[in-house]
């Protein structure tokens, strides 16, 4: 009997790296609840005003970040962002301790939060492809999706107890502390692998184009994006929206809901913790394809399931899939990319899944009140499983394999 292969570890660099932004990851998330639950201290309308200030300079800012951070490198636009939102959430605890959380104050600080965000996801989401190779990147995006799932988790909930101890002030100092140690990751960390950068002879706008203009032309990059927006449009409400909607429609009450949803979250850290394991399947493009059809099911069974129990086995499925999907596409886009396109295309992805979900979110939630929330599920399971299905027919993507 053969023995088993044994896989290499991934680099120190990497792990150092990762465990840096995972714990910042934790800060924000309490910072976005503490965030949310002061707005809504003003009314709703403010509240609204607060999220819309993140998210529209957020994806208006995006395309060019990402030319940004393939011109001057994605580690040091990730130290200029990383020092932004450290001095500001310290002068946030400072000012909200000593003048309250006035209404400008909170929008001001969603505006700086969305305008970093536009820089720092396309160079963050670049990281893995400088840091570790591409034999690896698999098992490495894979320990990166399981590590956020996991601080999504942990940051709600802090930022209830954090707020219930210290207000906004409080857990803005604390979010500084994890801009603080991520800083100091970055300045001990550096790319193990030579990245070319963009030509300084275009400018930033035509450089943010021409992210756009390859994805457009490429085989395997155009059937990825369109696959990521259907997974974003028609996979991502189905927890946060209608898992909601299904529960009280179903009179399974809030708990169930909520059972639904953590069974979502653990299918998806399993899978993405078997990937760091055991690596990504060989066609990495039929891998993403089956998890987008893995997750249909998951979809099917919670729309009409009978039983909460049901409901939360599906939602499992859905967390299933979706890690499947994640772990898939993730590296099969960075290992698409030409290096000069490597944070322009993180940022063109982050748009791509932004756009669909701001649209799927009212259209679904619009079908669900017309109809019911079970039809509009019953539309995203169709949906998702016709894009599995495409993707399985793409010969470009089906015949993509690792190395």
């Amino acid at each position: 009997m053969p023995a088993p292969v044994r896989r290499p570890a991934l680099p120190r660099t990497y792990l150092l790296w990762l465990a840096g932004t995972r714990a910042s990851l934790v800060g924000d998330a309490a910072m976005y609840f503490a965030l949310g639950w002061a707005a809504t201290a003003h009314g709703g309308a403010m509240a609204a005003l607060v999220l819309t200030a993140i998210t529209l300079p957020r994806t208006v800012l995006l395309l060019l970040g990402g030319a940004v951070g393939d011109r001057f490198g994605a580690r040091r636009v990730m130290i200029v962002g990383d020092s932004v939102m450290f001095a500001a959430a310290l002068l946030l605890a400072v000012v909200s301790l000593r003048l309250g959380t006035s209404s400008w104050l909170l929008v001001v600080v969603a505006s700086v939060i969305g305008t970093v965000d536009a820089f720092y996801l396309p160079a963050t989401g670049s990281m893995p492809r400088r840091l570790v190779g591409k034999e690896q990147l698999p098992r490495a995006l894979a320990m990166r999706q399981a590590g956020g799932q996991i601080a999504s988790l942990l940051g709600a909930p802090l930022g209830g107890v954090l707020v219930a101890t210290g207000g906004l002030s409080f857990t803005a100092a604390v979010d500084a502390v994890t801009f603080a140690v991520v800083l100091v990751v970055l300045l001990r960390v550096r790319p193990t692998f030579d990245v070319e950068r963009s030509s300084h002879q275009e400018s930033l706008l035509a450089g943010a184009v021409g992210g756009v203009r390859l994805a457009v032309k490429d085989p395997v990059l155009r059937p990825a994006l369109l696959l990521t927006g259907a997974a974003a449009g028609f996979l991502l409400p189905v927890v946060s929206l209608l898992n909601p909607l299904l529960a009280r429609e179903h009179g399974w009450g809030a708990g169930a809901a909520g059972l639904v949803t953590g069974g979502q979250a653990v299918g998806m850290v399993v899978v993405s913790l078997l990937v760091t394991r055991r690596g990504a399947m060989r066609r990495i493009g039929v891998g993403a394809a089956l998890g987008l059809c893995g997750a249909a099911l998951g979809i099917a069974a919670v729309a009409i399931a009978p039983a909460t129990g049901v409901a939360v086995a599906g939602g499992t499925v859905v967390g299933a899939g979706s890690g499947m999907f994640a772990c898939h596409i993730g590296p099969l886009v960075l290992t698409s990319i030409p290096e000069t396109h490597l944070s322009r295309m993180q940022a063109l992805l982050t748009l791509v899944q932004s756009l669909a979900l701001l649209v799927a979110n009212n259209v679904l939630g619009l079908l669900a009140d017309a109809e019911t929330a079970t039809i509009a599920a019953a539309v995203c399971a169709v949906a998702v499983c016709g894009a599995g299905i495409v993707g399985l027919a793409s010969k470009p993507l089906r015949g993509l394999q690792l190395d």
